[in-house]
């Protein structure tokens, strides 16, 4: 297969067409697919069909596989594959989650500007999300994703504040975003299991080389500072990194697979009716290592 790369519009996005993902890729397709993710961090492929095995197999192709959170919870899961993850407001017998809901409420976190797995000793890398079922437009959102492009929040940060940031680190926790909408429902015993983790706030993109902002909704402060300098100074960063001009916001389609690299971008979801069936499947791929053991 040969790919074609199309940018989408003037943000960080392109479409890539001449694939079909359901079948097996070769490594030319690898290695396309690679840079055309360094060039854009977010790629759109139309009108793919996978299943959740297809979609598997096709993400280990850019690495080993994440087994998320919710994944790991004890109890029925909807989905029978545990690196793929349930991104949707189903329960385990396919029928729409109700309004209050622990696990809906806890997946409302998603609605934040977040980095996924930053709360992780080694975070994750690419995510990946195919759409299998999308609601109608509602009055308060269609469920769309946007994507903030980091490196270029980085460029755009004045000279004295990138010497200033250089070198910091930022503790981050899945139970601080949590609670920044309001849900604090866990017992101690997950708390246990997911201890914060500190992570470099500035990063150099390895296939890029490009310096990015690693910022989250998990970030909950810096190392070292009084706790409320270190939030104001996220609060002020990520207000910069999420302005329209480095946002690309994704209409989802059926059939729409979405590629971004979490170590150079954040992301979002958006409201949409949740009386309807909204089902997107994730897979996402591991990091090696901390990111404290990179050089700026």
């Amino acid at each position: 297969m040969s790919i074609a790369v199309h940018p989408i519009s003037d943000r960080f996005a392109a479409e890539i067409a001449g694939i079909d993902l359901s079948r097996p890729l070769d490594q030319p397709d690898v290695a396309a697919i690679w840079r055309a993710s360094d060039a854009y961090s977010v790629l759109v492929f139309r009108e793919q069909s996978l299943s959740d095995a297809q979609l598997r197999d096709f993400a280990a192709r850019f690495g080993p596989l994440e087994i998320g959170r919710g994944a790991l919870q004890p109890g029925r899961r909807r989905l029978a594959i545990p690196q793929i993850g349930d991104i949707s407001n189903l329960n385990e017998d396919h029928q729409v989650r109700d309004l209050f809901d622990r696990k809906r409420l806890d997946s409302l976190g998603n609605r934040l500007w977040h980095t996924d797995a930053s709360y992780m000793p080694t975070p994750v890398v690419l995510g990946m999300l195919h759409a299998k079922a999308l609601p109608p437009p509602s009055p308060f959102g269609n469920g769309e994703t946007e994507f903030a492009d980091m490196r270029a929040a980085y460029d755009a940060l004045p000279e004295d504040t990138k010497t200033a940031i250089a070198d910091l680190v930022v503790e981050h926790d899945i139970f601080w975003s949590r609670a920044l909408v309001g849900f604090t429902d866990f017992p101690q015993s997950e708390r246990d299991k997911y201890p914060p983790s500190p992570q470099r706030l500035v990063r150099t993109h390895p296939g890029s080389k490009r310096k990015t902002l690693y910022l989250s909704a998990h970030g909950s402060h810096i190392v070292g500072w009084p706790v409320a300098d270190g939030r104001l100074l996220l609060l002020d960063l990520t207000a910069h990194a999420t302005q329209d001009r480095f946002v690309y916001r994704h209409q989802w389609h059926v059939g729409d697979l979405v590629i971004w690299d979490n170590r150079c971008t954040m992301h979002r979801g958006r409201p949409h009716d949740e009386n309807q069936a909204r089902d997107l499947r994730r897979a996402t791929t591991l990091d090696t290592g901390s990111t404290l053991s990179e050089a700026a």
